[in-house]
């Protein structure tokens, strides 16, 4: 199956220069999304991961079927304030500002394998910050799944020497 028919582009979003790739058709057809799901867990597998971190909000989509289907705990990484425990956090900058997101200081225990899940890879600032949580909390990053990559913006090469999987490259 070609996911790229799936994702559609749209021009000057969320500003002017900008080619946002919108997943909600891939979200919206059952077997687009299986298809995805079950590649996805294809090729997550062989890394051996302990429990799954997903990025707010749209790694969430992903994350969840591969944590259900791979038998292993789902560990939410979320913008500030909106996790009711004693957090970890870390702010960094994105394409278009600064964030901060935080995790469960207790969520991961040490020396676990973490696959970092996400909707998009851009530039990686936002799963680099994730991984910098989960390594907080003692764990290892067995690598990076996303379902799709947007090469030209440099963010596997930020993910260091991580394995790093996804779906659909846009070059």
């Amino acid at each position: 199956m070609e996911l790229k028919s799936y994702i559609r582009d749209i021009a000057d979003f969320p500003k002017p220069g900008i080619v946002y790739r919108d997943i909600t058709p891939l979200l919206a057809d059952a077997d687009a999304l299986k298809f995805a799901v079950d590649r996805l867990l294809e090729l997550c597998e062989p890394l051996r991961a302990d429990v799954i971190v997903s990025v707010e909000s749209r790694g969430f989509l992903f994350a969840a079927p591969l944590a259900y289907c791979m038998g292993k705990p789902l560990i939410p990484v979320r913008k500030q304030g909106k996790l009711p425990h004693k957090t970890h956090s870390i702010s960094y900058q994105l394409e278009y500002g600064a964030d901060t997101l935080e995790i469960h200081s207790d969520a991961i225990g040490a020396a676990q394998r973490a696959l970092i899940v996400d909707d998009l890879l851009a530039t990686g600032g936002t799963v680099s910050a994730a991984a910098a949580l989960a390594r907080r909390c003692g764990a290892q990053v067995a690598g990076y799944a996303f379902a799709v990559e947007l090469a030209a913006l440099g963010g596997r090469a930020r993910l260091c020497h991580d394995e790093v999987l996804s779906l659909v490259r846009y070059d």
